[in-house]
Order: structure tokens, then sequence, then C-alpha cells
């Protein structure tokens, strides 16, 4: 499979609203990173769209719109399960609220590895990860 499909796709499909459990460092940013591409590949399109056609280009300034309006609960679920994975709170995702320091803090969480070992909000994705890919390994071999 590829990135965008088990990063972005999955977390989409399968996590939606899911606030719980842990979410490794690569599955936030590879999903920011997909959804800032979407986004800006939409503003393009849009622009382009809206200098042959003012109409086509509400059009898909709608799209745009409901993209946001769709992605809002799975960057917050994505956000929560990520900052679980550092070990604090889901409600830490509020500090970002505060101008400038809020947003700094915010990012220095959600950029941090993941708490070694089981915190209270699950086991660690890293090591869940690792003795799948073992597993998958000594099956490959049988």
């Amino acid at each position: 499979m590829s990135v965008f499909n088990d990063y972005f796709v999955d977390t989409i499909k399968y996590r939606y609203a899911d606030f719980e459990g842990r979410a490794r460092r690569s599955e936030y940013w590879y999903f920011a990173l997909f959804y800032i591409l979407i986004y800006f590949g939409i503003g393009i399109a849009s622009g382009a769209i809206s200098s042959i056609s003012e109409e086509l280009g509400v059009i898909i300034l709608a799209i745009t719109g409901i993209f946001i309006l769709l992605m809002i609960i799975p960057n917050l679920a994505l956000t929560v399960r990520r900052l679980h994975d550092t070990g604090k709170s889901g409600w830490f995702i509020l500090i970002g609220i505060i101008p400038i320091v809020g947003s700094i803090i915010l990012l220095v969480f959600l950029v941090s590895d993941s708490q070694p070992g089981t915190n209270m909000y699950g086991p660690n994705p890293k090591t869940l990860d690792q003795s799948s890919t073992a597993d998958h390994l000594i099956d490959d071999l049988a």
C-alpha cells in the first residue's frame, strides 16, 4: 500500500472520530502533509478555474469548504491520539487557543517522541508495529 492510503485514507475510513488510543508521529505528520497538499491543490484549481468561469470557481470554493468541514473531526481525533502518544491528555489541544505561545507549545508536543511502553491511553504503537512486522516475517518464512 502507498503512504497516502496508509496514513490519510485509513485514518479517514477507519478512525474518523476515534479519540481513544495513540498515534505515531509518522501517522500524524503524513496526514497533515496530505491534508495540506489536497487543500492547496483545491485552492490552485479554484484559482485557475475562477479565471475561466466565475460560476465554476464558486463551485470549487464550495468544495473546498466542504472538504475543510469534513476534515475537522478526523484532524481533531488524530491530534488527540498524537497527544495521547506523548502522555498528554487530549484536552491539551486547547492550549493552541493561546495566541503564538500556545501554538508553539502544541507544536512541541506534536513533534515529541512517543512515551515508551504502555501509558494510560494504551500500548506504544511503535512496539505494536515492530512486533507485527516480526510476526509477518516469521509467517513469511514458514
